[in-house]
């Protein structure tokens, strides 16, 4: 699994850091999402990924499936 972001799309709601804050935070300038880990490892942090990128509102957080 690895994660993408488009900072471009974000719209710095925060729903990602709130819920995997181990995987993102937000820009302290923009408050845009910043990505802190692309390949979360299983486990309750690739869970809580997951999670991040199903509630982001404007779908600036992407899943890609891999190996």
């Amino acid at each position: 699994m690895e994660l993408r972001v488009d900072r471009e799309r974000c719209l710095s709601a925060g729903m990602c850091a709130l819920t995997a804050p181990d995987v993102f935070d937000q820009d302290a300038e923009d408050g845009r999402v910043l990505l802190l880990d692309a390949a979360p490892e299983p486990g309750p942090r690739r869970a809580a990924a997951r999670e991040a990128a199903e509630v982001c509102p404007s779908g600036a957080v992407t899943v890609v499936e891999g190996p």
